[in-house]
């Protein structure tokens, strides 16, 4: 057994949990008439109610002993100070200085990294009002309206996704996102984007990340061949020496390369090893949301995270938060099988975010091994992370989530004012919000279920009720979270993504690994980069397993038959 698994405070939750595993959650709410106000918690307008959890007070309770054990406490004050928690990388994990608003220094080996983010942010407001306001001249004169953000990972999902919940909010240029580096998505984003008034917004930090770079190529390859079809002014024409420059910024730290492709260092945004990327937005990752929204708006975002920050660094584990949903999610997975969380917004606004949350949680803690290096073998980490908006997944996935054989927790989230106010479809879209927490709660007996059939008209005779019951019987006990707010603006998003990147924290600290490095990632690019040199006909032939050698063999006989159609 593990250390987490044979510690006291583990131990003492999986004998509470056989003693819970007897006792329904609608049972739990029949004993307590002020179930809702014992578990749900409040921070100004947002509320998060864990009532529909299968939680009494010493649950929690024990929950919290674990969090102590696992030294939470000394880990946020270490997050929080700069020292290198991101032990494999040797980094410090400093995301919440990028939004940090207090004046308080905070130091990585004696300096004080403020005073840069400081510049970087006053380089975000000039760059972007530039060409908010039309100052920014691309090569031939023309003032920018498309802006199109090239990256990858949290380089490409962070600002998609704030750029399209903070829709309302965007008055500046339009905004496009490319990251796959199937020539398709780069293809069908250019395809109606005037050149003269495109801009590209690169941002890798290396400036060598294989996608964002040959999107990048082919995206200047493209520029310069609608400016020669336009007649545009030749680069050495003084009006504008060079397109690459007046069409291209990028975000990165590597001067020379960026140099090297054409863009003026002066317009390069820095951020920093210790900014991971799934927690950039925050950092010059952004400019594009900044592009969209304005600096103002971006800002009011960093002032919503550094709220959520302050709260989860200072409030006791009982009423904090991030620790809450934290704690509910180990109470789910690691003592009653959850082995995938659910993240259902009732917003079409925030249609990204479950799918930013896929990587901010699955690669955060997405591990096996603990921090001394330890395989882990008697414990689950991360969920599998998944969701999509209502009310569509009521008619995708919800059939799984009431009558399915897998068990899957589900957090609602959901704004009480809507930035479109069409008729009553606010009130329906609340009223679904609602319903499904009460229904995967509640279910549906399966005397309720026969006593419904038997009033159907036409009457069903004794046979057809009998065989309709088992399909009409919802088992229930299914538990979910409710995070409810008064509107989504940019201060509420930004506390809303806060409020679940501490929440990731919490759980890889409780289950004792890495949150913040993705090694991961790296071994399918290596064995890409040997594969396309295969494609190239360079690379040693049959040098893979027979699969592989299989595959690579039909996709050369296909290319080969293609072009001599």
């Amino acid at each position: 057994m593990s250390m987490l698994t044979s510690s006291k405070a583990w131990r003492a939750l999986v004998a509470h949990q056989e003693q819970m595993s007897s006792i329904s959650i609608r049972e739990l709410f029949a004993q307590d008439s002020h179930r809702f106000e014992r578990f749900s918690l409040r921070f100004d307008d947002l509320l998060l109610d864990y009532s529909k959890q299968r939680v009494v007070g010493g649950t929690m309770t024990l929950l919290g002993a674990l969090a102590k054990q696992s030294g939470l406490d000394h880990a946020i004050e270490a997050m929080f100070a700069g020292e290198r928690i991101n032990h494999s990388e040797g980094r410090p994990v400093l995301h919440i200085a990028l939004r940090n608003r207090s004046g308080r220094p905070i130091e990585v080996d004696g300096l004080d990294v403020m005073p840069a983010v400081q510049r970087v942010l006053g380089q975000m407001r000039a760059l972007s009002d530039d060409i908010r306001e039309g100052r920014w001249i691309g090569h031939t004169g023309k003032t920018i309206t498309d802006v199109v953000n090239i990256g990858i990972g949290g380089s490409d999902l962070g600002p998609a996704m704030v750029c399209r919940a903070l829709h309302p909010y965007c008055d500046g240029p339009r905004t496009h996102f490319v990251s796959n580096v199937d020539g398709t998505h780069l293809s069908e984003v250019l395809a109606n984007l005037d050149a003269e008034r495109t801009l590209f917004v690169v941002v890798s930090k290396t400036f060598t990340t294989q996608e964002t770079l040959a999107n990048a190529r082919s995206a200047r390859a493209w520029l310069i061949a609608q400016l020669e079809t336009m007649g545009s002014p030749s680069p050495s024409d003084e009006r504008s020496p060079s397109p690459v420059a007046r069409h291209f910024i990028a975000v990165s730290t590597n001067k020379e390369k960026v140099e090297a492709f054409g863009i003026d260092a002066s317009t390069m945004m820095e951020f920093w090893d210790w900014v991971g990327g799934r927690y950039s937005l925050w950092s010059a990752v952004g400019f594009t949301i900044v592009c969209a929204t304005g600096m103002d708006n971006f800002e009011t975002l960093l002032d919503g995270a550094h709220e959520m920050d302050e709260h989860f660094r200072t409030t006791p584990f009982q009423d904090n938060l991030p620790v809450t949903l934290a704690l509910l999610g180990i109470w789910n997975a690691n003592f009653f099988g959850a082995r995938s969380q659910a993240i259902i917004p009732y917003d079409q606004s925030l249609e990204y975010f479950s799918t930013y949350f896929q990587q901010g949680d699955m690669e955060s803690n997405g591990k096996r091994v603990d921090r001394d290096g330890n395989v882990i073998d008697d414990y689950h980490t991360g969920p599998i992370l998944w969701g999509e908006p209502g009310t569509n997944g009521q008619h995708a996935f919800f059939q799984l989530l009431h009558q399915g054989t897998q068990f899957v927790p589900v957090d609602f989230i959901a704004p009480a004012r809507s930035h479109h106010p069409l008729g009553n479809h606010h009130e329906l879209l609340l009223a679904n919000f609602f319903a499904q927490s009460e229904a995967l709660m509640c279910g549906k007996s399966t005397a309720q279920a026969r006593d419904e059939l038997l009033q159907h008209t036409p009457p069903l005779d004794s046979t057809r009720v009998n065989q309709l019951v088992p399909h009409k019987t919802f088992p229930g006990d299914r538990p979910s979270n409710s995070l409810l707010f008064e509107k989504l603006t940019p201060r509420s998003l930004g506390r809303l993504l806060a409020l679940y990147e501490h929440k990731i924290f919490v759980q890889g600290i409780i289950w004792k690994i890495n949150s913040f490095d993705q090694w991961g990632v790296e071994l399918g690019k290596q064995l890409a980069t040997v594969i396309l040199r295969d494609l190239a006909g360079s690379g040693s032939k049959g040098s893979h397993d027979s699969s592989t050698n299989g595959l690579i063999a039909h996709y050369k006989s296909l290319r080969v038959t293609a072009t001599t159609r």
